[in-house]
């Protein structure tokens, strides 16, 4: 039977609860080192913009619809805080 550790996975119920519609999905590519996150399926966004640290932040009109993280393997637990704040 598969192990995971699921307290690493219970901070993101604080995380959740903010995210719009409550919902998360969280996709990472190992191939191309990018993780994506959303917050609703499917996914479409109307617009973009590449933020500080490469971060993508889409939208679907005014709301929010995710974000992608690229070059995720060298983030850190810090930029983990500074990306949700």
């Amino acid at each position: 039977m598969a192990e995971i550790a699921v307290h690493d996975f219970l901070p993101l119920l604080a995380t959740l609860r903010t995210t719009p519609e409550h919902s998360l999905w969280v996709t990472y590519d190992g191939d191309a080192d990018v993780l994506y996150v959303n917050f609703r399926r499917p996914s479409e966004a109307t617009d973009s913009e590449l933020i500080d640290d490469d971060v993508i932040v889409r939208y679907d009109g005014d709301e929010l619809a995710g974000f992608t993280v690229l070059h995720a393997s060298r983030r850190g637990p810090n930029d983990e805080a500074q990306l949700l704040s």
